[in-house]
């Protein structure tokens, strides 16, 4: 009988600790940690680190600094003068893991500034009128810290993990990477290697008050900036010619600016939008249905082209003149003038053959094409039949019923591309529900981020990672 007791007891321990286990995300005060994280994203969005130059080195040293208060060792590894990362880690064993392991990443680098056009200084941290407002709140100071948050609250709460937990801060994303998330995977992958990722690049979309769905980032398109150079003889402005490089440019632009690259629909954006016509209004929800339909999918594709700009880009290669140079003074033809071209291909499309086709567009022999470097490789997407995935979905369902999860491609590059192509299954979720208001100000003047967004996308973040991480 003793011995069919302590049987008893036991399974009844087993059976209580489970539950209690899997309620470990409601015991923790998300209030006083999003606070908390409120003042780290002040702090953090207080160093400048507008890149160029970057100064991220600033930037890990304050994270570093966090994290050790917290008892959570950090490494902070410098790529070049002035620039760093820094790396931390929550250890499920003795021996890592790496194919198991989950790597939380973010930039500390942000896009520069025009100081005038904005409402508070950039690099203030300002809080006012329910918003943090600053350069990198959204973009991406804002997930960094979600991620620091995440980190310190598991460590507090001394959870069993049965993955390790890395945590990432690098910079330089917004130049390429170079001296970021290259640098890490170069010269330090075995520090960060992991077989599943969670960056920035997918969405929480406030519509109507309430989200309606959440874009789980799974693919990517390709940056490549082309330059188009029209040259011709230089002369005084007192004698007008009609070959002047200014006309003929301003000819060439106009021309691609009207250009309208054919729709090609993907796998994964046939299952973004097949799902958000789960949720989207009637009209809207019928044209998304209707690119299944061959015969319809031109006027489908050109009536959702025309409500959303990120869904025109999301069904084409897209192409942005972005800058125009030329001239030298006021009275002078100048024998040269150029634009920039930001194009931005669909995976698996070719630039140059884009660019061919550009070429015939245009049909002047005075104007020249020059192809750049992609920013970002082509990297195969993340799948969406993987246990993070599930658990994204789950843990969503949970906090935002009524919203559905879409695998999403991003028209911005990420540096998931670089995990990517290291077969880490990377997925952006940015976690922050945030209105359409609110996400046109990445990149923007007066950049902010609601409180309240912010710390319902803690806890999101946090409730996804605990529940992929821990021992169950």
């Amino acid at each position: 009988m003793p011995c069919a007791r302590l049987l008893g007891l036991v399974l009844l321990l087993t059976t209580l600790a489970i539950p209690l286990q899997g309620q470990q995300a409601s015991l923790i005060d998300f209030h006083k940690l999003s606070a908390e994280a409120t003042e780290w994203l002040a702090g953090l969005i207080r160093i400048d680190t507008t890149n160029p130059p970057g100064n991220e080195l600033a930037a890990a040293r304050y994270l570093a600094a966090i994290l050790e208060r917290e008892g959570i060792a950090a490494e902070v590894l410098e790529s070049a003068p002035g620039r760093g990362i820094v790396v931390a880690r929550l250890r499920a064993g003795a021996v890592p893991d790496p194919a198991r392991a989950l790597l939380l990443l973010g930039h500390v680098d942000v896009v520069g500034v025009q100081r005038e056009k904005w409402s508070v200084d950039p690099f203030s941290g300002t809080i006012q009128d329910g918003y943090l407002w600053g350069r990198g709140a959204l973009d991406d100071k804002g997930m960094t810290i979600a991620n620091l948050a995440v980190l310190v609250a598991l460590k507090r709460a001394g959870t069993r993990l049965e993955r390790d937990l890395i945590f990432l801060a690098e910079g330089d994303e917004e130049a390429g990477g170079d001296h970021g998330i290259e640098f890490a995977i170069r010269q330090h992958w075995e520090k960060i290697a992991a077989g599943y990722a969670i960056n920035e690049g997918g969405r929480v979309v406030v519509k109507g008050g309430k989200v309606q769905h959440i874009a789980v980032q799974v693919s990517e398109k390709i940056p490549v900036n082309v330059e188009v150079i029209a040259s011709g003889p230089s002369g005084h402005g007192s004698m007008p010619r009609k070959d002047n490089p200014i006309v003929r440019l301003a000819a060439a632009v106009a021309r691609i600016g009207a250009y309208e690259p054919p729709v090609k629909l993907l796998t994964v954006t046939r299952r973004y939008f097949e799902e958000l016509a789960k949720v989207e209004d009637g009209e809207i929800a019928r044209w998304m249905r209707a690119l299944e339909q061959p015969e319809r999918l031109t006027q489908a594709a050109r009536r959702l082209s025309e409500a959303s700009p990120m869904w025109n880009s999301m069904l084409r290669n897209s192409i942005a003149p972005t800058i125009l140079q030329g001239g030298i003074r006021s009275n002078v033809v100048p024998s040269e003038a150029r634009a920039t071209l930001n194009i931005r291909l669909l995976p698996g499309e070719s630039v140059h053959e884009l660019v061919g086709e550009l070429r015939k567009l245009v049909d002047d022999p005075q104007i020249r094409f020059e192809i750049g470097q992609p920013s970002r490789m082509p990297a195969p997407p993340s799948e969406t039949d993987t246990d993070l995935y599930r658990t994204i979905e789950r843990i969503s369902a949970e906090m935002f019923p009524g919203a559905v999860v879409a695998p999403f491609l991003s028209t911005g590059a990420t540096d998931s591309a670089q995990l990517r192509a290291r077969n880490v299954q990377a997925y952006g979720v940015m976690p922050f529900p945030l209105t359409e208001e609110d996400a046109r100000r990445l990149h923007a003047d007066d950049e902010r981020i609601p409180l309240d967004s912010f710390r319902k996308g803690v806890e999101y973040l946090f409730r996804i990672v605990e529940q992929f991480v821990r021992t169950r």
